[in-house]
């Protein structure tokens, strides 16, 4: 009896796995479906992150509206995300536009002023200032003087946009641009395994449960 007992057990068990298995090949998180909710990418390129993080990478262009939109969610959402996520943002690389934009970007980042972030937004949807222009020298001169509106010195300015660093960052944003064919913005890439946004999740509130959710799915993976 004991025996039966214990085969039941092992055959429930056995099930159960198998259901899960099944559901997770059909590309099923939670309550949420490959194909509708997210995409599932053929080819995963697993991000260099530490065991049991898991990174969430927006994909954005400041010129985009939806992006804009979007930008304020993503910060309330930063500040009470589980801790096991890591949030990047990648800013497309389509063309010179949006090469300049991803510019602004990285000076940001080396200058460790990326409080400035929402402010770009401000000044190009609110201020109607595009931060962009024909040549890169043109862009260069509108890039400075904003800095220079916000406390940032013309030394200063120059020794981040003209750094390592900043290439490097251009670099990186070549190619996830090009390595996940991000065709529209904003995109949110889950572990490198997963593409989606606010379109397939239906909504802003709902979008950030599904990044919660395909996120926790890979914990300790």
């Amino acid at each position: 009896m004991i025996r039966r007992i214990a085969s039941a057990s092992a055959l429930v068990v056995a099930l159960t796995a198998g259901a899960a298995s099944l559901a997770l090949a059909a590309g099923a998180v939670g309550p949420w479906r490959a194909g509708t909710n997210y995409t599932l990418l053929d080819k995963p390129q697993p991000p260099q992150v530490s065991r049991g993080k898991v990174q969430v990478n927006e994909v954005f262009w400041y010129g985009c509206g939806h992006c804009y939109a979007l930008d304020p969610t993503l910060e309330t959402w930063k500040t009470g995300k589980p801790d096991f996520i890591e949030f990047v943002r990648t800013p497309v690389m389509w063309g010179p536009v949006h090469k300049q934009h991803a510019k602004i970007f990285y000076t940001l980042q080396a200058l460790n002023r990326t409080d400035l972030h929402a402010t770009v937004f401000e000044t190009i949807h609110r201020k109607g200032n595009i931060l962009a222009a024909q040549s890169d020298e043109q862009a260069r001169a509108l890039h400075l003087a904003f800095f220079r509106e916000h406390g940032v010195t013309e030394q200063a300015f120059n020794a981040a946009y003209d750094s390592p660093a900043v290439a490097g960052g251009l670099a990186q944003a070549e190619q996830v641009t090009t390595g996940f064919a991000v065709a529209s913005v904003p995109l949110m890439i889950v572990q490198g395994k997963y593409t989606t946004g606010v379109s397939q999740a239906g909504s802003e509130s709902q979008l950030l449960t599904l990044i919660n959710d395909l996120a926790a799915s890979e914990k300790g993976r």
